[in-house]
C-alpha cells in the first residue's frame, strides 16, 4: 500500500540547511543542495501538455478520419494519431503560481 514512491533521498527544496549531503555522493543531490539556498516558493514555468504535428498544428490530441467499408456501407471513424508528435516543451506562466510543496500555511480559516 503506497509503495510506489521513489527510494532516492531528496532534499526539501525550501529548507535552508539542506539535509543529508550525501553518503551517496550523487551529483544530482549536490546540485539540489547548492540550489536550495536560492529556492523560491513561486513557479514561473511548467511543462506544456500540447503537441505539434507534422503540419505544425498545436493541440492536445490529433485525429485522422478513416473511411471504413463494411457490408457495402461506408462508415467514417476517427483514428487517434500518436506518432510523429513533438511536445511543445516548457512554457512560461502568465502569473507565477505557488509551489505545491511550499511548507507554510498562507491562510487559516
Amino acid at each position: 500500500m503506497g509503495g510506489s514512491g521513489s527510494k532516492v533521498k531528496g532534499v526539501w527544496p525550501f529548507s535552508g540547511s539542506g539535509g543529508d549531503s550525501g553518503n551517496e555522493g550523487n551529483e544530482q543531490t549536490l546540485a539540489r543542495l547548492k540550489g536550495s539556498k536560492n529556492a523560491t516558493p513561486f513557479v514561473f514555468t511548467r511543462r506544456s501538455s500540447l503537441y505539434y504535428d507534422e503540419d505544425g498544428d498545436l493541440a492536445h490530441e490529433f485525429y485522422e478520419e478513416m473511411v471504413v467499408t463494411k457490408n457495402g456501407r461506408k462508415k467514417s471513424k476517427l483514428k487517434r494519431i500518436q506518432k510523429n508528435l513533438i511536445p511543445q516543451g516548457i512554457v512560461k506562466l502568465d502569473h507565477p503560481c505557488i509551489h505545491v510543496d511550499f511548507p507554510i500555511v498562507l491562510c487559516e480559516v
